[in-house]
């Protein structure tokens, strides 16, 4: 009998063993690092159908997109194009002109609001949403909450924006949870600064709206009864840029006041720094640190709105202007974010490169915009007047927070890739991707239309060409041709337009199931420009691997020129990747029809490449 229950023993616990072995496997599994994608979508245009685009025009004539447009098959396609975040742009409730005093909404007045739609960056109301993207605005939470339970039934997990700077020159929530109160409510409005006040003031003068530029006028000069050129605040509020002037200049954010957070007018900090080398720490000593500690009101209440949406269902924030706020909040709102959601995605605009590992350490910031060096280097030479030659620099730079730099080629404050004021064509969007996508384990983002290759050529009203308005109620061609009437399917669109989807849909795909885009990157560019003819600063080349996965990278910018060369991997690349003399074959893992032999001879190297203009081939080691 003893025996017998000393083997049963150990077979319960081999069993436990082996059931513990196999969740830690899984969990392994769960938790390996890739690659992810993000897809922006400007939420007001993304289901518009009306193609009238006549500037400055209302909804009932240009028309407006709205939540119950990202149906089941509109998110699966986006899916399906290999995202896995969407950011859904514009959702906050932000100024606009239209009509809605009916649901218990103030009207907005046009001298202090940019286009009719309004800028997603001016926020009303951070309890609710933008009224204009609802079927029944009475239920716009409601249909919100609907669109994350969809988003997340199709597998994607979803981003808003939060805008900690600044906030509408009438900001005034009405949906308020019970005991938090509006930005300025409790302010002392006789004083420029309290460490508590909300906002800054100019005490004893009134607001003034700009001196208009260009003959502008707002709504195109259409008559509306409080477009009076005249806007009552008092006394004035500094303008969201800093613009400590009661009557802002006409390109100060206007629209706009700014957030006081314990900084006086001269610089001075009203708030707990954080202890020296503390940027070593993770977020939970973080949010230790800030236990028990007065923090400015403004610090409070962003914090407040960061968590009522963490409840409501989303699953991370992109922070507009986040470097014109100090890095202690940041510590301080991150923290508890990551306390609550530790897998919470938190993106941050940041365009000081000095600021990055301040930002991402100190501040606790997962990603930021890779704008004033990568994206701005590649532009260049999309344009024809840049050198592939200082990409791999870049890449050296920041090679201890690479994984923290977001890469894109189209937001909604740049220019399109195929307008003229930029590369005048989709088709040089194509090597650039390639490279802004596989070049670091860090996230890719790309633009709703970029797929397509919008072209962004629309008047708008107070949105001109290269951009797609943000401001206005607009149609968007190439993106409407591939929605096709809400068929999500491309049935109008082009043959061109098609095939570069196409190449979208298998480039990301390909990037966030590659095990070696999420570990090593070596440049072999600059090797190549000294040990190989034929090869120039129109083509960049890199190589990625894993244990498991072995790529050559290779991209031609040139659009006039295709090139024949043998491409060189220089004997450390060879080395770390064990090989011996001897042939290997390489195939391109985007069309499957490229492929080459890698000769090794004498611990070098050599791989036949003859690259058509715009072509790049991730050629995968078999």
């Amino acid at each position: 009998m003893k025996n017998k229950l000393n083997i049963l023993i150990v077979v319960i616990i081999l069993f436990s063993c082996n059931k513990n072995k196999e969740l830690v496997q899984k969990k392994l599994i769960v938790e390996k690092p890739k690659k992810e994608v993000i897809y922006q979508v400007f939420t007001r245009l993304f289901g518009n159908t009306n193609t009238t685009n006549k500037p400055w025009g209302t909804i009932e004539e240009n028309g407006v997109g709205k939540f119950s447009d990202f149906t089941d098959k509109a998110l699966k396609e986006i899916k399906d194009l290999g995202v896995t975040y969407i950011w859904y742009t514009g959702v906050p409730h932000h100024c606009v002109i239209r009509d809605y005093t009916q649901y218990g909404i103030s009207n907005d007045d046009p001298d202090v609001v940019k286009g009719r739609a309004g800028s997603p960056y001016a926020v009303k109301d951070y309890y609710n949403v933008n009224p204009d993207l609802a079927d029944n605005p009475e239920k716009r939470l409601e249909e919100f909450k609907a669109l994350i339970q969809r988003s997340h039934q199709a597998g994607l997990k979803v981003i808003i924006d939060i805008v900690p700077n600044h906030v509408a020159r009438n900001y005034k929530s009405i949906s308020n949870p019970e005991g938090i109160e509006s930005f300025g409510d409790s302010d002392n409005n006789t004083l420029v600064y309290d460490v508590n006040n909300n906002f800054y003031y100019i005490p004893g003068e009134h607001f003034k709206v700009p001196e208009p530029l260009n003959d502008y006028k707002p709504l195109g000069g259409e008559k509306h009864r409080l477009s009076d050129n005249k806007f009552e605040e008092f006394p004035a509020k500094w303008t969201g840029n800093g613009s400590s002037s009661s009557q802002p200049h006409f390109y100060d954010w206007y629209e706009t006041v700014k957030v006081n957070y314990g900084v006086d007018p001269y610089g001075n900090k009203s708030f707990a720094e954080l202890p020296q080398e503390f940027e070593n720490e993770d977020y939970t000593k973080h949010y230790q640190f800030w236990q028990g500690k007065t923090v400015p009101d403004s610090w409070i209440k962003f914090k407040d709105i960061a968590l009522y949406w963490l409840n409501f269902g989303v699953d991370g924030f992109r922070y507009d202007m986040a470097e014109m706020v100090p890095v202690e909040f940041w510590s301080y709102m991150n923290s508890h974010i990551k306390m609550k959601t530790p897998n919470a995605f938190l993106l941050a605009e940041v365009y000081n490169p000095d600021l990055y590992r301040d930002y991402i350490k100190k501040g606790k910031m997962d990603y930021l915009y890779d704008k004033v060096q990568l994206y701005d280097t590649i532009k260049h030479v999309m344009q024809g007047h840049g050198k592939t030659d200082h990409i791999p620099p870049i890449q050296e730079y920041l090679k201890d927070i690479e994984h923290h730099m977001l890469h894109f080629l189209e937001n909604h404050d740049e220019q399109r890739i195929a307008s003229p004021e930029f590369a005048g064509s989709a088709e040089k969007g194509k090597p650039a991707m390639v490279v802004s996508a596989t070049i670091s384990t860090s996230p890719t983002m790309i633009y709703f239309g970029q797929e397509v290759g919008e072209l962004g050529k629309e008047d708008a009203g107070f949105g001109k060409p290269s951009r797609t308005s943000i401001f206005d109620y607009i149609g968007v061609p190439a993106h409407q041709r591939w929605m096709n009437i809400k068929a999500f399917d491309g049935g109008q669109s082009t043959n061109e337009e098609k095939e570069l989807r196409d190449f979208y849909k298998r480039l990301l795909n390909f990037t966030i199931k590659s095990s070696a885009l999420t570990e090593n990157y070596q440049d072999i560019h600059l090797y190549n420009r000294q040990h190989t003819k034929n090869y120039n600063d129109k083509l960049l080349s890199f190589v990625r691997w894993s244990d498991d996965e072995k790529l050559v990278i290779i991209s031609n910018f040139d659009a006039e020129n295709g090139y024949n060369f043998h491409l060189k991997l220089p004997n450390e690349i060879v080395s770390k990747w064990e090989l011996h003399d001897g042939s290997y074959n390489t195939l391109d893992a985007l069309y499957h029809q490229f492929s080459s032999n890698l000769i090794v001879e004498n611990g070098v190297g050599s791989v036949h490449i003859k690259i058509n203009p715009l072509e790049s081939f991730i050629l995968k080691l078999n």
